[in-house]
């Protein structure tokens, strides 16, 4: 079989698009190379829906963190101290088992068992807490000075929030914002260990890595393929989350804008 050929077979084979037995023998480079290209569509899946909908979710956790409100921060703190005291992998454990429980009793909760929600669901809880933190320290960072002008040009409400609170806590939170998405980006081969079901075989990188290691009991040539991959995916990130740092400090002299530069968090 070419090359092309397991292109056209396997690449989108995570999907349920392609062929559906995996090989069994005489595995190629190219076979591994394009399985777990085709896992690793769920990893980014996992990864860009968690940061989209935990966006929105860790602005509100940290203003009511901030907030005057006791109740309100409150919830703030508890939900955060909840799921960043905990480590990832048992609250995957444990949603698993939780939402396990529910299946049955309503036709809703169903597809929360299977990694595509379930999954994301904790991921989604995960990274709005500790970029709810992120979000909180940077409000705490604002100069006092731009909430003077504001109020001396009459700005109150959302109207200061939306034109000078908000967009400042981004632009100062943006280079440890970028870490975290990151971190969750990696923290997303977790889903293979994690009691959700990989349905059909349609896995994520990992589990196409580890199918290879097991089969040809060679480790070290799909785990550095899927080490590639991340990597690539890594510059990737960097790339797009730099240029939205330039927008966001558009406005300031170029001498004064501070480049972006990967730190990667090795340990929580």
């Amino acid at each position: 079989m070419s090359c092309w050929q397991t292109i056209q077979d396997y690449a989108l084979r995570s999907l349920g698009i392609g062929e559906r037995l995996l090989p069994r023998e005489d595995f190629t480079l190219c076979q591994q190379i394009t399985l777990i290209g085709s896992g690793l569509i769920w990893n980014v899946y996992f990864a860009v829906a968690a940061l989209a909908l935990g966006f929105g979710l860790a602005v509100a956790l940290a203003v009511g963190k901030a907030s005057r409100n006791r109740l309100a921060r409150k919830l703030a703190d508890w939900f955060i101290l909840l799921f960043r005291g905990s480590p990832l992998f048992i609250q995957f454990f444990f949603a698993y088992f939780a939402f396990l429980s529910l299946k049955g009793q309503t036709a809703l909760a169903d597809p929360l068992t299977a990694a595509w929600l379930g999954a994301t669901i904790i991921l989604f809880c995960n990274t709005a807490a500790y970029t709810g933190e992120i979000f909180y320290g940077a409000l705490r960072a604002i100069p006092r000075g731009d909430m003077e002008a504001a109020a001396a040009y009459g700005l109150t409400g959302w109207t200061r929030f939306r034109r000078i609170t908000f967009p400042t806590m981004l632009r100062l939170a943006w280079p440890a914002y970028t870490n975290e998405a990151i971190f969750l980006f990696h923290a997303t081969t977790l889903v293979f260990f994690s009691g959700f079901p990989a349905w059909q075989q349609r896995g994520d990188a990992l589990y196409y890595a580890s199918y290879f290691a097991d089969k040809t009991f060679n480790p070290f040539v799909p785990y550095p393929i899927l080490a590639g991959y991340f990597i690539l995916l890594t510059l990737c990130i960097v790339l797009l989350f730099s240029r939205a740092s330039k927008r966001l400090n558009r406005h300031l002299p170029r001498e004064s804008q501070r480049r972006l530069r990967l730190r990667p968090n090795f340990m929580r």
